[in-house]
């Protein structure tokens, strides 16, 4: 059959890039379902129309930004590929390959801080009106609902890391403001970390708890001898960070609310007790799932150490803005004991029941498809470790996970009915030589 002309642009000697690339490549089918206009009429509000140096295109930062946690990427590597690999181009809206990087690495940063926490949500809730596509009735008839922690890039915090963290970087801010402090400790900070690292010797218990006391001691005197030289004008600048140190000082090992990093002072401690990781440090993230497409239908962050029960309402009212619906049953673990129903929604929480209706107990089992969906969050798509700074990119780093999963679950779906369409054409084309084969056998024995 005579193939269909593709109707392109035909704007340079040998065509457009959508002309020279694989049409039935996922990431190209990928790049025409989604609807760019959304973003460009929600983002431009952020922009100035007639102040400041033209801003690069919206498609291209919103398309970076998915591909990034598309292919579980940093920042500059996923700049570095793009200006390498021509499907990524034609992602962004490029009509010709580009050798050159898109943007600045840090230009990502900017984008992020630009569209914040609502920008994150709207991306998500596009990798939901996709999959919705071709979508059976029973789509939020009933939902799966778990929680997680995504921990925050932070090495395992001790009291003597931060001590000598206060250390450092009291002299680094001394040495900017070409401040003079009396003694400035290097040498016998040093010695008193070689104490520290022996401590399994013998008697070096002793000897490194006494140096573990000199270094806070050390530390508190430098963090009071920096705020008194410091100048009125100067001050303000500081202050967030003085007064930090001097919470991480105080502090003591039963008090609540700790502080675990200097640079990301808003982490909590979760104890989910495993076994090969008694202690997490970051946030928790809640994760819904639809049970009948697995479709993830929310995720959401929460900076506070709430109990899971508590994290249902807020967690409902994100399912309602992304979906304009109101889900009829949540099926969750016994971690969320305490509530039955949420306004209009059942909460199914697993207990002895005699007498348990097969949809229920078929809700339950469905429910633990859900564990794997969030280590798959995990080790692809960036939830793992979580390099975004501080509450805001705490909540931005879920979504934009959630969201690329979403977007890999179509990209998959495209390449199995590309399968399956070969499988048929293959069984066709059997099944006619089989039929052309059999008389000819008949006749010829």
């Amino acid at each position: 059959m005579l193939k269909p002309t593709i109707k392109s642009p035909q704007l340079g000697m040998f065509g457009s890039l959508a002309d020279q690339l694989d049409q039935k490549h996922p990431l190209f089918l990928l790049a025409n379902d989604i609807d760019w206009d959304v973003f460009e009429n929600t983002f431009k509000a952020h922009y100035s129309s007639n102040m400041g140096a033209p801003s690069k295109p919206i498609r291209l930062m919103v398309s970076l930004l998915i591909l990034k946690y598309l292919r579980n990427l940093s920042d500059e590597n996923v700049v570095e590929q793009w200006s390498e690999n021509c499907y990524y181009q034609y992602f962004s809206g490029m009509q010709f390959f580009a050798p050159a990087i898109p943007c600045v690495p840090t230009e990502l940063v900017a984008f992020r801080q630009r569209i914040g926490e609502a920008g994150a949500e709207l991306i998500l809730k596009e990798s939901i009106r996709i999959n919705r596509k071709n979508d059976d009735d029973n789509f939020g008839n009933a939902v799966s609902l778990d929680s997680t922690v995504q921990e925050k890039n932070i090495t395992y915090p001790t009291d003597d890391k931060n001590y000598k963290k206060i250390i450092k970087k009291c002299l680094k801010i001394a040495d900017e403001e070409k401040i003079n402090f009396r003694q400035s400790y290097t040498r016998t900070v040093k010695s008193l970390s070689f104490k520290q690292r022996f401590k399994k010797h013998k008697n070096g218990v002793k000897e490194a708890r006494k140096a573990g006391k000199k270094i806070k001691i050390i530390a508190g005197r430098l963090m009071r001898d920096l705020a008194r030289k410091l100048p009125l004008e100067r001050i303000g600048i500081y202050l967030p960070y003085l007064n930090t140190a001097q919470k991480i000082l105080s502090q003591k090992r039963g008090d609540s609310h700790k502080i675990y990093s200097l640079h990301e002072p808003d982490v909590k401690c979760y104890a989910k007790g495993k076994e090969h990781k008694k202690f997490e440090f970051g946030s928790k993230a809640s994760i819904m799932v639809d049970q009948s497409s697995g479709i993830i239908v929310g995720a959401i962050n929460f900076t506070e150490s709430l109990h899971d029960s508590k994290t249902i309402p807020e967690a409902l009212d994100q399912y309602q803005r992304l979906t304009a619906e109101q889900p009829k049953e949540v099926f969750v673990d016994r971690g969320y004991r305490g509530k039955n129903e949420h306004n209009s929604t059942k909460i199914n929480i697993p207990k002895p029941e005699k007498n348990i209706s097969k949809q229920k107990r078929k809700g339950h089992i469905k429910r633990a498809g859900i564990e794997p969906v969030i280590g798959h969050l995990k080790n692809s798509y960036r939830l793992n470790r979580n390099f975004l700074k501080g509450i805001l990119g705490d909540n931005m780093n879920v979504m934009f996970a959630a969201a690329a999963m979403n977007f890999k679950r179509r990209m998959i779906l495209w390449r199995t009915e590309a399968i399956l369409r070969w499988l048929l054409l293959f069984k066709y084309f059997q099944g006619v030589c089989w039929n052309i084969y059999t008389p000819f056998c008949k006749v010829t024995f």
